[in-house]
């Protein structure tokens, strides 16, 4: 599935999971998208921006060049994820959960050399 607007969906009672689907170039755009499940997915491009993750899990799941601008990440589990690029000065990250491998991409705006 390439390229879905998740975001032209009522969110009237939408709750899904998403396990092992390729949802690269998705739109979530301004959706509440709390107590979630990706699971091994592909995220590659996806957009979500304005979108509530709030203890959403991103299990094993690809998010490069995905669009986290004005996004709640309120416990969001990003363990497990890879290729992010999260501004911290854009979001509202509380209590979110990374691994101490995921760290670059919260300090990527930073210009920082991180070996």
């Amino acid at each position: 599935m390439l390229g879905l607007r998740f975001d032209h969906c009522s969110d009237f009672l939408f709750i899904v999971d998403f396990v092992k689907c390729q949802l690269d170039m998705s739109s979530f755009f301004d959706m509440r998208l709390s107590n979630m499940h990706f699971q091994d997915c592909s995220l590659i491009d996806v957009n979500f921006e304005k979108t509530d993750l709030s203890d959403t899990i991103l299990d094993n799941c690809n998010l490069s060049r995905a669009n986290f601008h004005h996004t709640v990440l309120y416990k969001t589990d990003f363990r497990t994820a890879y290729n992010y690029i999260i501004d911290p000065e854009e979001n509202k990250i509380k209590k979110a959960k990374f691994s101490n491998a995921g760290l670059s991409g919260l300090l990527q705006q930073y210009e920082l050399d991180i070996e």
